[in-house]
């Protein structure tokens, strides 16, 4: 079996890629220092796959740290890279500390990449990166703006920095995905935020569940059908496969010194009002809410184009967005 090192293997989508690669016959070990994630994830995901994943709880801004664990496991085939803070509020608040662990955190995996000659690379990289699109859906071709938050440009810095190291027999896959939500059907995986949840779906299951008293709703005066923002989700299972596959396309095109693009969204564009509304229908719960200002960073409506996955990938979403909310709602039930 072909050996993946996953970044932030205890997060919300590195955990569910961890069940997808080993259910589809790779051997995983994870680098997850917790300090956005939960240790007790790697535990759950044990259950789903009965096997055990050895991580390595150290800081990826630690050069030495994240060399020594290449030098333990010289085997390593692919990375897949979702270690990163991924907030676009906090990244207003506090750019710097975006700045810092983003980006140095991308350029020492690489390094150690080019050390051991490890040369599939997939990159957790967002929608963001498209700033405000004139046009929608966007493509892959859609010129980036400048971005919305300091977390979006890191995403579009950290592009770059893939792309210049994409040369000599290395090969990496962009992955742009859009807004994964949801839950592992099995329950056992799901979304953890740390404090206030800075995204809407856990905002509407803990406001829901009582563990919020009320939610804002950021806007309602955008120039969309309802007012509210418009987003692209996409169940997390889907993005996770979309890893695997990516994998596979990288590992099977030995020869290509290349570095692909992909949107990973359900092509499917969903206001903020109607995921509520689609949320309190699968519940049966009437969400406590109200509309607040625009919140600095968010993006007006964006959702994706992803015919490219579709046709390079042979990818599928398999999610509607009910099945997206009612495992939100069962993940949040089971661990209140």
């Amino acid at each position: 079996m072909s050996k993946i090192l996953v970044t932030g293997g205890c997060g919300f989508i590195g955990s569910h890629t961890i069940v997808d690669l080993v259910e589809n016959g790779y051997d995983v070990i994870s680098i997850d220092n917790y300090s956005r994630s939960n240790a007790l994830m790697l535990d759950s995901v044990e259950k789903i796959i009965n096997k055990k994943i050895k991580n390595y709880p150290i800081d990826l801004c630690n050069y030495a740290d994240t060399l020594n664990v290449f030098e333990q496991n010289n085997d390593i085939v692919g990375i897949i890279h979702f270690a990163a803070f991924k907030a676009v509020g906090e990244s207003v608040e506090h750019p710097m500390m975006y700045y810092e662990n983003n980006l140095i955190s991308l350029v020492n995996i690489l390094k150690c990449a080019k050390a051991f000659n490890v040369n599939n690379f997939v990159f957790s990289s967002s929608c963001t990166v498209y700033g405000s699109p004139e046009v929608i859906p966007v493509t892959e071709l859609t010129p980036l703006k400048q971005a919305e938050s300091p977390y979006g440009a890191t995403k579009q810095m950290g592009e770059q920095i893939v792309k210049d190291n994409s040369a000599q027999n290395f090969k990496s896959i962009l992955l742009r995905y859009f807004n994964p939500v949801g839950a592992h059907p099995s329950n056992h995986i799901g979304e953890l935020p740390i404090g206030k949840p800075q995204n809407l779906i856990p905002a509407i299951t803990q406001t829901a569940i009582g563990k919020l008293p009320q939610m804002k709703v950021w806007g309602n005066d955008y120039a969309t059908k309802d007012g509210s923002c418009l987003r692209d989700y996409i169940h997390v299972c889907d993005i996770a496969h979309a890893h695997t596959l990516a994998l596979n396309y990288l590992i099977q095109n030995r020869n290509n010194s290349t570095c692909s693009i992909l949107n990973l969204g359900s092509g499917i564009g969903y206001t903020v009002l109607e995921v509520i509304t689609m949320f309190e229908k699968v519940s049966g719960q009437k969400l406590n809410y109200t509309i607040g200002p625009r919140r600095n960073g968010d993006v007006e409506a964006i959702y994706a184009n992803n015919q490219k996955a579709i046709t390079e990938l042979g990818w599928q979403c398999k999610y509607t967005l009910e099945d997206m909310m009612k495992t939100a709602w069962d993940w949040e039930k089971q661990i209140s």
